[in-house]
């Protein structure tokens, strides 16, 4: 099945920031993403980094109205099904196997593989992929790097993720092939422990407000 271009390109586009998050009690998930949807980031990202992730998703898909949930940290066909099978409505991966590929090649939800090279970048232009997420970002070039690509490899456009924060979201946010990027800042590990409901929708607030 052909990946539909239009589809993803929504959900990065829904506002600047895709919210990356690791959720350790499935039981805060529902409130924590209630707070990101009310400041403004309808586009969730929950990674597959803990147990509980799966019911995490499930749950913020069956009770948070507006949400757009996605599974981040995605690896293989199996886990791939998994999170579509518990309401993942995209997918992201932190890069791309041939594999993985002809796995989201069984679905309809889609995936936003990484890339961090030209060459990996080129392969995924080939698989029909266009919409891509680049990382781990600071760690590969940065934003200086993510422009230099932006010439010769013109259709990909990307969603930068990786050590962005606040103070240096706008100068991705700001390239000519980048849609959004994601970060953890928004909603962190201890935030969500703490239960900082009210911080998180003040900083989703925040993010979505970037660029605009």
């Amino acid at each position: 099945m052909t990946q539909d271009t239009s589809q993803i390109e929504r959900i990065m586009l829904a506002a600047p920031v895709i919210p990356v998050l690791v959720i350790e009690d499935p039981k805060k998930a529902v409130p924590m993403a209630q707070a990101l949807v009310q400041g403004g980031l309808k586009a969730i990202e929950i990674t597959l980094r803990t147990g509980h992730a799966l019911e995490a998703i499930d749950a913020v898909n069956e009770h948070v109205e507006g949400a757009i949930v996605g599974a981040g940290t995605v690896l293989n066909g199996a886990q791939y099904d998994a999170a579509v099978s518990a309401g993942a409505r995209f997918i992201v991966s932190p890069g791309a196997t041939d594999t993985l590929l002809d796995a989201a090649d069984q679905h309809s939800v889609p995936l936003l593989p990484g890339a961090a090279t030209a060459s990996e970048v080129m392969h995924l232009l080939e698989r029909g992929y266009t919409r891509l997420k680049f990382f781990p970002a600071e760690q590969a070039g940065g934003a200086a790097y993510l422009k230099s690509l932006s010439a010769p490899l013109p259709d990909a456009k990307f969603c930068p993720t990786g050590g962005i924060g606040l103070g240096n979201a706008l100068s991705y946010l700001g390239l000519p092939n980048v849609l959004c990027v994601g970060g953890s800042w928004i909603a962190d590990k201890a935030a969500i422990a703490a239960e900082d409901w009210s911080g998180i929708e003040a900083r989703a607030r925040e993010a979505a407000g970037l660029g605009r």
